[in-house]
C-alpha cells in the first residue's frame, strides 16, 4: 500500500508540473495546426523561470493588494486543481473535494485578480476587472447548474463520490449530462479566456480580457499570474474529465499498480483534451466582447435544460 500523504503531496507536485506543459501543448497544436513551427514544449516552464529572477516593478500607488494578490490568486487556484480527484479517488484531501466548494475557491481567486487590476487605477486594468466581472455574473450560475445536475441524478456534490459512482455504474445515455458537458466546456472556454471569448497570444485593448488585469505586474509577481492561469487550464480540464470521463483513475484502497494505471490515464485524458481545446480554438474565430454574455447564457441554458431534462426523465 502507498501511503496515503505521499499521494496527496504527489498530486500537489502533479499539478504544479504538469500546468505549464500543458499550456506549452496547446500551443504548440496550435503552431503546428496554423502551419507554424511553434514555440517548445518546454517553453512555458523557461517563461516562468525567467520572470522568477527578474526583479518585480511596483507602481508607486500600489497598496499591498497588489502584492499580494498573485500570491493568492495562485494559491487558490492551485489548491483546487490538487483536489480534483486525478488518478486516485481516494486522498486525505477526498472529505473537502466538493463541487460548490470548488466555485467558491474559484471565486476567491477571481476576486483578487479584480481587485489587483483595479488596485492601480489604470484604465487597462478597470477594463479588464469589469469584463472579468461580466464573465462571472453568467458563468458561475451556468456552473452550478451542471453542479446541480450531478447533485440531482447522483445525489451528492462530492467529487470522489461522483467518479466513484460513474466509473462502477453504467447511468446510460442521458440528455441532462450530455447537456451539462457541453454547458461546462463553454463556460471552461469562458473562464480560461480562450478563443472564442478571448485571445491569450494577444494584448488587443478591444479584446483583451484576463491580460488587461495583470498588464502592470512584473518579475515574480508576472510569474505568479502567469502560472495561476495555467494552472486554472489544468483546473477546468481536470474538472471535465473527472466528472463526464472518470474511468481508469484507482478506486477504493490504492496499490502502486493502480496508481500507475491512474496516472497513465490522467495524462492520457490531458493530453486528448488539450488537442481538442487546440483544434477548437483554430477552426473558430474570436468574437466580440459583446457577444462574450449571449456565449455564456447559452451555457446558463443549457444547464437549465439539464436540470429539466433529469426531472422529465425520472419522471417517466
Amino acid at each position: 500500500m502507498i501511503g496515503a500523504a505521499i499521494l496527496q503531496l504527489f498530486q500537489f507536485l502533479l499539478v504544479l508540473v504538469l500546468a505549464p506543459g500543458l499550456t506549452g501543448l496547446v500551443r504548440k497544436a496550435k503552431a503546428r495546426l496554423q502551419g507554424r513551427r511553434g514555440p517548445p514544449l518546454l517553453q512555458p516552464y523557461r517563461d516562468l523561470l525567467r520572470l522568477l529572477r527578474k526583479e518585480a516593478v511596483i507602481a508607486e500607488n500600489a497598496s499591498w493588494i497588489f502584492r499580494f494578490a498573485p500570491y493568492l490568486t495562485f494559491t487558490s487556484l492551485w489548491l483546487a486543481a490538487a483536489l480534483i480527484p486525478t488518478f486516485a479517488q481516494r486522498l486525505p484531501l477526498s472529505p473537502i473535494a466538493d463541487l460548490i466548494a470548488l466555485v467558491a475557491i474559484i471565486g476567491a481567486a477571481r476576486f483578487a485578480m479584480a481587485l489587483a487590476g483595479l488596485d492601480i487605477g489604470t484604465s487597462f486594468g478597470g477594463l479588464g476587472s469589469s469584463r472579468e466581472m461580466m464573465i462571472a455574473a453568467l458563468a458561475e450560475p451556468a456552473m452550478l447548474l451542471v453542479i446541480f445536475t450531478a447533485a440531482l441524478l447522483l445525489g451528492t456534490t462530492s467529487l470522489p463520490d461522483i467518479a466513484g459512482f460513474l466509473a462502477t455504474t453504467s447511468v446510460g445515455v442521458r440528455v441532462s449530462l450530455g447537456l451539462g458537458l457541453v454547458a461546462l466546456v463553454m463556460v471552461a472556454i469562458a473562464e480560461n479566456a480562450r478563443v472564442p471569448v478571448d485571445n491569450p497570444a494577444t494584448h488587443l485593448e478591444l479584446t483583451m480580457v484576463h491580460e488587461a488585469m495583470i498588464l502592470e505586474y512584473s518579475g515574480r509577481h508576472l510569474a505568479m499570474m502567469e502560472a495561476a492561469a495555467m494552472v486554472k487550464l489544468l483546473l477546468f480540464l481536470s474538472l471535465i474529465a473527472c466528472l463526464f470521463a472518470p474511468w481508469g483513475m484507482a478506486l477504493g484502497d490504492v496499490t502502486t499498480t493502480s496508481v500507475l494505471i491512474g496516472l497513465a490515464c490522467f495524462l492520457g485524458k490531458m493530453i486528448l483534451l488539450a488537442l481538442l481545446l487546440a483544434l477548437f480554438e483554430t477552426s473558430i474565430a474570436k468574437m466580440r466582447v459583446f457577444r462574450v454574455s449571449e456565449f455564456l447564457a447559452t451555457a446558463m441554458l443549457l444547464g437549465l435544460l439539464a436540470v429539466i431534462f433529469l426531472f422529465v426523465t425520472k419522471g417517466l
